[in-house]
């Protein structure tokens, strides 16, 4: 099975190597077969549609092992995402997985990535340290309590930590950033597309920065937090928050731990009736 990342956004991102295989390819399993059939379109490959295999997150478990069938029958198969490098927040993780099983061979084909587009250019993962490297996290929960947990989990990693959003979920998300206050976060939007767009704010400046254009909250993310810096005399506002609201009414705990902290107050109060709602749902 081959494994091939296909472009993000511009097509000049193929490799000699994937046009090669994926016109070789006997079957072409793929996140989304139209998708796919326009890829190959542009580079001047022609597949029928027979030779296309549906494979998404839906139908992963089952089509995988279609694919081990085909594989085992002799043919060569190659697998692609949307876009991309499948298996990292896109189907390919479980059909690599059946065909190890099998017994088969899994050969990957590095190419185009988000993830490491966007660190390559944020200047955002130390070398020669104790916290080099980077995590990644990809997509936050959806649920805003269980959103500020993980922000607060997060706020505790003192390396780089790589985050993943889309365009309708993008305001929320930087609004649960707010808390880690002065800490550095790269947006990276649209990568390879016409519209890229990259900035490193402060966290709480993320929200600000949305609003200050039509076009900032649209198209893919890629959020990277910056390393956390070296704790200091005050606490990160998390952790003050915390303790407070364990003392105090949750508009007092607030307000005083703006004044320690400065982080922005909306934030942090959206961020206590999180918490607060979490603690509520604890047995």
């Amino acid at each position: 099975l081959y494994v091939v990342a296909t472009p993000i956004g511009n097509l000049a991102d193929i490799t000699l190597r994937a046009l090669h295989v994926l016109q070789l390819a006997d079957t072409l399993a793929c996140e989304d077969t139209r998708h796919t059939q326009s890829l190959l379109r542009a580079y001047g490959i022609d597949k029928s549609g027979a030779q296309l295999l549906a494979l998404h997150q839906h139908n992963e478990q089952e089509a995988a092992q279609t694919v081990v069938a085909r594989l085992q029958a002799g043919q060569r198969v190659a697998f692609v995402s949307d876009a991309g490098t499948p298996g990292i927040s896109d189907p390919g993780a479980r059909l690599a997985f059946a065909v190890r099983a099998a017994g088969l061979r899994v050969v990957p084909l590095p190419g185009a990535s988000s993830i490491t587009a966007a660190l390559s250019v944020a200047g955002a993962v130390a070398s020669g340290s104790a916290d080099s490297g980077f995590v990644f996290a990809g997509f936050l929960p959806v649920k805003q309590a269980e959103r500020a947990s993980a922000v607060q989990h997060l706020a505790a990693e003192p390396r780089c930590v790589v985050l993943l959003e889309a365009p309708h979920r993008i305001t929320e998300l930087a609004q649960a950033l707010a808390v880690l206050g002065e800490r550095p976060v790269t947006l990276a939007r649209e990568l390879t597309k016409q519209f890229e767009e990259i900035t490193t704010q402060p966290a709480h400046s993320l929200s600000a920065w949305l609003d200050g254009g039509a076009q900032r909250a649209r198209g893919e993310f890629v959020v990277l937090l910056h390393p956390a810096p070296p704790p200091e005399n005050a606490s990160d506002s998390l952790r003050v928050l915390q303790l407070l609201l364990a003392e105090l009414p949750l508009k007092t705990a607030v307000r005083l731990t703006a004044d320690i902290t400065g982080a922005p107050r909306n934030a942090l109060y959206d961020t206590a009736l999180a918490l607060r709602q979490a603690d509520s749902k604890t047995p």
